[in-house]
C-alpha cells in the first residue's frame, strides 16, 4: 500500500492569516498606486457653449455677463480680455504635476467696445496656436502679449 507523502504540510491558522494579510496589503498597494490619478484645473473654467453665446459685434457688457471677470486685460488697438486656464494631472500622488493643456481665450474689442474677434490660444506641437481661426500668430503686438502668458503658466512646472 502506498501512503501519501507528508512533505507538503498544511499551513496552520496563524500562517494562513499572515499570508492572507500580505496578499490584501499588496492588492491594496497596487490599487492605490494605479488608481490615484488626479486632475487639476487652475484659472478660468470655460463653460460649455460660452463662446458660442458671444457673436462678433456683441457688447463688452454681454461678454462680462457670459464669461465673467477676465484673468487680465490689455489694450491692443482697443481693449482685450484674457481668460487664462491650465489643466494638469498627476498619475500618482507623490509625483509632480504634468501640464496636459493650457489655454488663453482672448476677446478683442474695437474702439466702440464691441467684440471684433475671439481667439482660443493653446499649445500645438510646442507653438502657440489659435484653435478658433486655426492659425499660428507670428508677429505683432498680439503674440508679444500672449507668449509671456504661456511662459508664466509654466513657472515651477519643470517643463
Amino acid at each position: 500500500m502506498i501512503e501519501p507523502s507528508h512533505t507538503c504540510s498544511r499551513l496552520g491558522p496563524a500562517a494562513t492569516w499572515r499570508r492572507l494579510r500580505m496578499v490584501a496589503a499588496i492588492t491594496l498597494a497596487c490599487a492605490v498606486l494605479s488608481g490615484c490619478g488626479e486632475q487639476f484645473q487652475k484659472g478660468y473654467v470655460l463653460a460649455p457653449g460660452a463662446l458660442e453665446q458671444i457673436p462678433i459685434g456683441a457688447s463688452q457688457d454681454q461678454v462680462l455677463i457670459v464669461m465673467g471677470t477676465p484673468s487680465t486685460v490689455a489694450t491692443l488697438n482697443g481693449e482685450v480680455f484674457y481668460y487664462i486656464s491650465q489643466r494638469s494631472e498627476r498619475p500618482i500622488a507623490f509625483m509632480n504635476d504634468k501640464i496636459v493643456d493650457q489655454r488663453v481665450i482672448a476677446i478683442y474689442f474695437d474702439k466702440k467696445r464691441q467684440v471684433r474677434r475671439i481667439a482660443n490660444y493653446g499649445l500645438k506641437d510646442g507653438a502657440i496656436f489659435d484653435f478658433i481661426s486655426r492659425t499660428t500668430p507670428t508677429s505683432g503686438q498680439e503674440i508679444n502679449y500672449v507668449a509671456p502668458l504661456f511662459k508664466a503658466l509654466n513657472i515651477g512646472q519643470g517643463q
